[in-house]
């Protein structure tokens, strides 16, 4: 099974696992999330990282997620990284974490690509009734 570890800004991580969670019905084992905050000490969070992934990884490897490429939580992941080992994605939502979740249980590339393709595919413009029917000019 694939561990899987989210880290982000503010409580997004921690509040994303919890929506997760409930639409799960359960806490899915081997999930952890980390939050950075602006006073955090990069290298102190990297080596909190690097725990965090010996505690997730039952031999299958690590998914680390973030949530904005380029910022201090990415940046700090991707010093960690590790091919075919331990990877990770940018730009977690909702529907990309569960479809990793869902996925664990295949190889590491595998729920890769299953989390990167739920993130895609999890975003798009809801057709209304009203936008349907909208008469122009109104």
């Amino acid at each position: 099974m694939i561990g899987i570890l989210v880290v982000s800004h503010g409580n997004f991580a921690e509040s994303i696992i919890h929506c997760a969670c409930h639409v799960m019905t359960n806490k899915p084992s081997r999930l952890m999330h980390l939050t950075v905050s602006n006073q955090d000490d990069p290298h102190v969070v990297q080596e909190r990282v690097n725990e965090l992934i010996k505690g997730l990884d039952a031999g299958a490897g690590v998914l680390i997620m973030t949530d904005i490429y380029g910022a201090t939580p990415s940046n700090i992941v991707n010093r960690v990284l590790v091919p075919g080992k331990v990877e990770g994605v940018a730009g977690v939502n909702l529907p990309m974490l569960i479809r990793a979740l869902t996925y664990r249980d295949q190889p590491l590339a595998t729920v890769l690509e299953k989390a990167l393709s739920g993130g895609r595919d999890g975003v798009f413009i809801m057709p209304t009734e009203s936008r349907q029917n909208a008469t122009p000019g109104r």
